[in-house]
């Protein structure tokens, strides 16, 4: 899908799907602040919508961890190959096709992952703290000291992950991100 605009100055602008996903732990973000309110009732959970907002906040989290492990690539052929990072090298997620063994090694997961896994699970918790109707769905009245730390653990959270994240770059090229040629 290609979608082609003017602006009236005879300059096109091209949107096409590679483009759309650039940042999939934003995707994560905007179903999770989209489906919080409908999931949580406002805040006003009874033990369906608490077990729905558990379920959502587990996904999206899963989401944000697996996101940490994908990579991409452009084949011999020019196509994009999307796949998981393993202990081998690069799984191909529809299979179409191989890496050679000494080139897959160079997309191993390393310690790296790991620690950009764990950060971005911790980057969601920071925002699901922030989200009222999660709050409230989890504790609908909490007391001082409970507001206290759900007010400033979310932004100690991001302040420490922007960083880690600012000093301990990824390689990974996830799926939708800038692609790399075998």
């Amino acid at each position: 899908m290609e979608i082609k605009v003017e602006d009236g100055n005879s300059h096109d602008h091209h949107l096409n799907e590679q483009k759309l996903p650039l940042l999939e732990a934003a995707g994560t973000v905007l179903a999770f602040q989209l489906l919080s309110p409908i999931f949580s009732n406002q805040g006003n959970c009874d033990s369906v919508s608490r077990f729905m907002t558990t379920g959502l906040v587990a996904l999206c989290g899963l989401s944000c961890f697996l996101s940490s492990f994908t990579d991409s690539f452009i084949d011999k052929n020019g196509n994009v190959c999307y796949g998981f990072a393993t202990f081998r090298g690069l799984w191909i997620i529809d299979g179409s096709e191989t890496i050679e063994p000494e080139i897959g090694a160079k997309y191993r997961l390393r310690f790296i992952d790991f620690m950009h896994a764990l950060m971005s699970i911790l980057v969601f918790a920071a925002i699901a703290l922030f989200d009222q109707n999660v709050v409230n769905c989890f504790n609908p009245t909490p007391s001082a000291e409970t507001q206290e730390v759900l007010m400033a653990l979310p932004v100690g959270i991001g302040v420490i992950c922007s960083m880690l994240f600012v000093v301990f770059p990824t390689q990974r090229h996830g799926i939708g991100f800038p692609l790399s040629a075998i």
